[in-house]
């Protein structure tokens, strides 16, 4: 079924016959580690006692804030790649099943870096939770980085499956064309991880590290405006 323009979905899913109508089992074990995700991040905080304690544990609602948006994120695009490829079979449930076990690795990793950078920019490096070392940091953006990485390796690698089955798939050229651009823009957060982690075993370059992550913005911006462009051909050759 194509998606007409009045269609409630994506813009960038217009034209893109959703072959994953249907919830499957693997997609139904990927939201309840995604939901069991979240849940680690909520009981790893601290209930208040006092209302000393109450301040100190909202200090921490701007890292759990950037947890959930990130996992969210990386939830939302999985939730796409069923959608529009409907794939189950046994290297689409081993891909997803190394990226989940990626994604329950990461969430520590985001509340650790995310918890020390708010604490400290609120509170002064003295209050920090965690007490680090310049080098103890700089393993940890590092370990970030590649745990970023990672992740998106195993989503790149989901789409570059689905694309090697374009014919069983039987997908047109502009289904061909979303995939295509789907697997850059997955590549692109790929190598951006892999340069934050490099920048980060850098003295001179390691303030730099976290800072590689805000490129993204424009760069994933600008190529979803030129992916746009470049796909309206496909897409009115399409309803001609």
């Amino acid at each position: 079924m194509i998606r007409g323009p009045r269609s409630t979905e994506s813009r960038d899913l217009i034209g893109f016959r959703l072959r994953g109508r249907e919830v499957t089992r693997l997609e139904s074990f990927s939201d309840a580690v995604f939901g069991f995700a979240l849940t680690l991040l909520v009981v790893s905080l601290d209930v208040p006692k006092t209302f000393t304690d109450l301040i100190v544990t909202m200090r921490g609602f701007p890292a759990f804030a950037l947890c959930f948006l990130f996992l969210a994120l990386i939830w939302n695009g999985h939730y796409r790649y069923c959608r529009r490829y409907g794939l189950h079979d046994a290297t689409a449930r081993f891909l997803t099943c190394v990226m989940l076990f990626l994604v329950l690795f990461y969430v520590y990793l985001l509340k650790c870096l995310f918890s020390i950078s708010f604490t400290g920019l609120f509170s002064g490096s003295s209050t920090q939770p965690v007490a680090m070392t310049g080098s103890q940091f700089s393993t940890l953006l590092v370990i970030y980085g590649l745990g970023f990485a990672a992740v998106y390796v195993a989503m790149t690698l989901l789409y570059v499956h689905a694309y090697r089955l374009r014919d069983v798939l039987r997908l047109t050229e502009l289904e061909k064309f979303d995939t295509r651009y789907q697997i850059f823009r997955l590549i692109t957060l790929v190598a951006v991880g892999v340069i934050a982690a490099v920048f980060a075993r850098i003295p001179v370059l390691r303030s730099w590290s976290s800072l590689v992550y805000l490129l993204l913005f424009p760069i994933l911006r600008t190529s979803r405006v030129i992916h746009r462009r470049r796909r309206a051909p496909y897409l009115a050759a399409m309803t001609d």
